[in-house]
């Protein structure tokens, strides 16, 4: 389902993030294949040095079909960003690769809250994240963040995915955990 990034699947996301109901609402914008090649090499290096985490997004065949990714990581933090090529939006692979990701994140990689800014036009967006039961909006609660993200005009809503809900969640669903959450529970 994830994968760490690497260049041999640029063409085929590349061709997949230029799709125009697509290309608006991806954080690293590419208006070329070289570009896409550049930046996808720069986000590479940056999960080496620990700036960003990174992984492809795979169908059950093994193809690309987007990216997920945790930009401006502090203080055990980071901000989600995620794209799906057209062709695979509604058929479920944004939630499977969610939860991967999470699991990952919260229990391999030591993160502790998860943000996600989303434009508040981006009504798509924005009726997925509010669905998901462990995502709580956050405008109020973390206003010093919110106020940061629009500080000439109100442009994006915020929401929160902190470990502790999530774990809630994977008990409650019963969702399978990673090797190392069933040694801390056991």
């Amino acid at each position: 389902m994830l994968k760490k990034r690497d260049l041999f699947e640029c063409h085929e996301l590349f061709d997949l993030m230029s799709h125009p109901e697509v290309f608006p609402y991806v954080r690293h914008k590419a208006h070329s294949y070289e570009e896409f090649l550049f930046m996808t090499k720069q986000i590479i290096e940056a999960e080496e040095c620990g700036e960003l985490i990174s992984r492809t997004i795979l169908d059950e065949w093994g193809t690309p079909i987007g990216t997920i990714n945790l930009f401006d990581i502090g203080e055990n933090a980071g901000f989600l960003g995620t794209w799906l090529g057209k062709p695979y939006h509604g058929k479920g692979y944004n939630n499977l690769a969610k939860d991967a990701f999470f699991q990952e994140l919260f229990y391999e990689l030591g993160i502790e809250t998860i943000f996600m800014r989303i434009r508040k036009v981006n009504i798509r967006s924005l009726k997925a994240a509010e669905k998901l039961p462990y995502v709580v909006k956050a405008n109020e609660t973390r206003k010093l963040i919110y106020d940061q993200l629009n500080p000439n005009e109100d442009i994006y809503d915020l929401y929160e995915i902190s470990k502790d809900q999530y774990t809630l969640h994977v008990m409650r669903t019963g969702l399978p955990q990673t090797e190392s959450v069933q040694l801390l529970e056991a």
